[in-house]
């Protein structure tokens, strides 16, 4: 069951949501303010202890984003998959 109800936003808050909707990620500035109350329902079912890990892990990403771009380790899907592979080559040859 859906109730009308009225809130105000700040101007930031509001810029944001609409950017959103025309974007085409929320239908609606509604759908937009329910994803958010839907992320805090999801952190308060979060045990403290998943609730830790995951606060350490954004941190770590954001402390990593925040670093020199030289720092970045290079993608290469075929040569991770090729590490991965002789790693597990060279652990079950010793079986």
């Amino acid at each position: 069951m859906n109730v009308k109800n009225t809130i105000t936003l700040s101007d930031r808050y509001l810029r944001h949501a609409e950017k959103l909707v025309e974007d085409g990620q929320f239908p609606s500035i509604d759908k937009v303010v329910e994803a958010g109350i839907d992320e805090l329902i999801r952190a308060d079912e979060l045990t403290p202890e998943q609730n830790d890990a995951v606060t350490r892990m954004g941190g770590e990403i954001r402390r990593r984003l925040d670093g020199p771009r030289e720092d970045f380790i290079p993608w290469d899907g075929e040569a991770l998959a090729n590490r991965i592979k002789a790693k597990l080559d060279d652990k079950y040859q010793g079986r």
